[in-house]
């Protein structure tokens, strides 16, 4: 699924693998086919629109600020539902899960997204889990950006095989050195102070959208 402000790379880090695998056919379905502004100041242009996509054996929801506006978003969370009744594995990658969420889609289930929403996601009827990837049945979520491509390897030993996801692990040349140690919240050079205030403006500007969406599924805000 593509839309206004996601964050690109919660997206192509794994459209970029996946584009890699044997047969892999990929949609990028929106309301229409005109380009799509990400958080990066370029565009994606879809493929479908949401009445043209095929039926998914994969359906993925990338994250970003955009994702907490499709909460709002009835043909958007039909689209979902829809896709998501027959899909073979229904996933999302960082803040992509608050839509699953809104769909009915994480309820009782195991999920993780980006460190600084997390708390958030016990609103939605989801049982929170901090990781990089997690799976829980056919619903299989990833963690804030860059933990789209550990995902998306995840993903593609599930539908493939080990030996798949390795070979095109080895093709992307992935094997993540970074030069500081500060990767997540629990990392020895993450700044506390910077993850106080992530934490709280998230609960802040999107906490109110997450518990209406709450709401509507009959859910109690947490």
């Amino acid at each position: 699924m593509l839309f206004p402000n996601v964050t690109q790379l919660d997206l192509t880090g794994p459209v970029q693998l996946f584009s890699r695998l044997p047969g892999a056919t990929i949609d990028l379905a929106w309301h229409d086919r005109e380009p799509v502004a990400t958080d990066s100041g370029f565009s994606i242009v879809p493929t479908a629109t949401f009445d043209e996509a095929p039926q998914a054996d994969v359906l993925l929801i990338p994250g970003g600020q955009g994702a907490f506006d499709l909460l709002d978003d009835e043909r958007a969370i039909d689209f979902v539902t829809r896709q998501a009744e027959h899909a073979r594995y229904v996933t999302s990658v960082c803040t992509g899960a608050f839509v699953l969420g809104a769909a009915g889609l994480l309820l009782g289930k195991r999920a993780t997204t980006h460190w600084a929403s997390h708390s958030l996601l016990g609103t939605i009827g989801a049982v929170p889990e901090h990781a990089r990837e997690v799976r829980d049945g056919r619903v299989i979520t990833g963690g804030g950006v860059t933990s789209g491509i550990d995902f998306a390897l995840t993903v593609t030993a599930e539908v493939y095989d080990e030996a798949t996801a390795r070979a095109v692990q080895l093709t992307m040349e992935y094997d993540p050195h970074p030069p500081f140690d500060a990767g997540s919240p629990t990392r020895p050079e993450a700044d506390p102070e910077q993850v106080q205030r992530a934490v709280a403006d998230a609960r802040h500007g999107r906490g109110p959208v997450v518990t209406q969406a709450a709401s509507r599924l009959g859910l109690t805000s947490h």
